[in-house]
């Protein structure tokens, strides 16, 4: 037997004597674990585990690191550029099972929960407290999973993405210590910010086990609206005074023409084909929505926007808030058999709509569909690549956009991921974007990994 066989199966038997039936190398289980929801080819891992403590993470880790066989922590699976997938074998610590929340604070608006709590299971748990967990990133993701992608998504305009709603954690190491970051203040300037280091490092540094989170009240008073525009000029011009003339809005979502039309398939409605904007407003007065909504109203007809539909009854923006959060299988319905590949780039406020028309030009005449969504509050923008994955001229074809994508916006001052993160779909555009900064991250992730066995393979190419 070669030596990597011989650690992996030692390691598999020591984690079966030391969790019993849940470490498991079944094969349906090891294929469930192989994927995330995104595109890229699927990869299993050698044993899956399920504890159920942050101390059973510990154990599962120093398995790992005695027999130097590689960890993949393991949320929902919902993420999107290959996180979770299993590209060099290895130990899968899923944590869905570490499900518990365990505080919640109503006076000082937090909560701990472990790293498996989902956010609606945590809204859930919050109902009779008037509070509300707002990262909302369509999904209904672990909570342990967002914070280690930094995930954020509509409602981030108003209330911030992960790395702002995340007060502490407690993290494994990859050497199998403990450790707790942050605290419960509101505020500190004691020592280096562990946490903010943690946020986003996709399991590449360590294994985040439970998260304090910040909570917000829930509104008294929501309304939102939909208002279709002549041109996506006029739609982004409009993000952009809303955001000028400071209206508070929770959430402001752009949709072009052809993601219109495959919401009205796909959801039965009957909205414009045209460039759309979806906004939801919150107050704790009903006055000051009706003044938000007019002065978005007024703001959207000075820049082409026309048949402004309100909605403040609970079905009615429930009705208009499902069509948005459907989009990914609205698009996929237009294609039938097609798999999305989704881009993810976020440019300043001020570029938006350079950067939006620069690229739909670029993309006419491209071989497949591609439909765009975008955070536009946040200058964060998709498109939906609607794929042939068994065709690589089309794989080809998307590359060359994207890239092309990618590289516009870090022109333009942008970023190449605005909330997916980087996984192994974004590892290429780092330097481009960071720079001699890349260097000094990895400097960071050897000190803390120096077998480079936690996530490997993911974010940064490390010698």
């Amino acid at each position: 037997m070669a030596p990597v066989e011989a650690a992996i199966g030692a390691a598999i038997d020591e984690l079966k004597r030391l969790l019993g039936a849940r470490a498991t190398d079944a094969a349906a289980v090891l294929e469930q674990h192989s994927h995330d929801e995104s595109y890229h080819p699927p990869a299993a891992p050698d044993v899956v585990c399920f504890p159920h403590t942050t101390e059973e993470v510990s154990a599962i880790v120093r398995v790992s690191a005695s027999r130097h066989v590689p960890v993949i922590p393991f949320g929902a699976g919902t993420s999107l550029e290959g996180h979770v997938n299993a590209i060099h074998g290895g130990i899968t610590i899923d944590l869905r099972e570490m499900n518990r929340v365990l505080r919640v604070g109503a006076e000082d608006m937090d909560a701990t929960v472990e790293a498996g709590v989902t956010r609606l299971q945590l809204n859930k748990a919050l109902r009779s407290t008037g509070l509300t967990f707002t990262v909302d990133p369509g999904a209904d993701s672990s909570l342990g999973g967002m914070a280690a992608t930094r995930a954020s998504g509509t409602t981030a305009v108003r209330y911030g993405t992960m790395r702002e709603n995340v007060l502490g954690l407690t993290v494994v190491l990859p050497d199998g210590r403990i450790i707790k970051t942050g605290t419960r203040a509101r505020k500190s300037s004691s020592g280096y910010d562990l946490t903010r280091l943690f946020v986003g490092s996709e399991g590449t540094l360590g294994v985040i086990t439970e998260v304090t989170v910040r909570l917000h009240p829930l509104p008294e008073a929501v309304s939102a609206a939909v208002c279709s525009f002549d041109s996506m000029k006029g739609a982004i011009d409009t993000v952009i005074a809303t955001i000028q003339h400071g209206v508070p809005v929770a959430r402001m979502e752009l949709l072009d023409e052809t993601q219109m039309d495959a919401v009205n398939r796909y959801s039965k409605t009957s909205y414009a084909v045209a460039p759309t904007l979806f906004f939801e407003f919150h107050s704790d007065s009903r006055a000051h929505i009706a003044d938000q909504a007019q002065t978005v109203q007024a703001l959207a007809a000075e820049r082409s926007g026309r048949d402004f539909q309100w909605a403040t009854r609970l079905e009615d923006r429930e009705k208009l808030w499902r069509a948005r959060h459907d989009t990914l299988y609205a698009s996929l319905a237009l294609r039938p058999g097609s798999r999305a590949q989704i881009t993810d780039v976020c440019v300043p406020i001020s570029h938006l709509a350079e950067c939006i028309l620069e690229t739909k030009q670029d993309n006419l005449g491209a071989p497949f569909p591609i439909s765009l969504v975008g955070h536009a509050g946040d200058g964060n923008f998709h498109l939906l690549y609607l794929l042939n994955v068994e065709s690589p001229a089309e794989l080809e074809a998307a590359r060359q956009l994207n890239e092309r994508l990618v590289m516009r916006a870090l022109r333009m001052g942008g970023t190449c991921s605005g909330e997916h993160g980087v996984g192994t779909g974004k590892m290429k555009y780092l330097e481009a974007e960071h720079g001699s900064a890349l260097e000094l991250m990895r400097t960071l992730k050897r000190a803390l990994d120096p077998d480079n066995r936690m996530n490997p393979g993911k974010m940064l190419v490390v010698d």
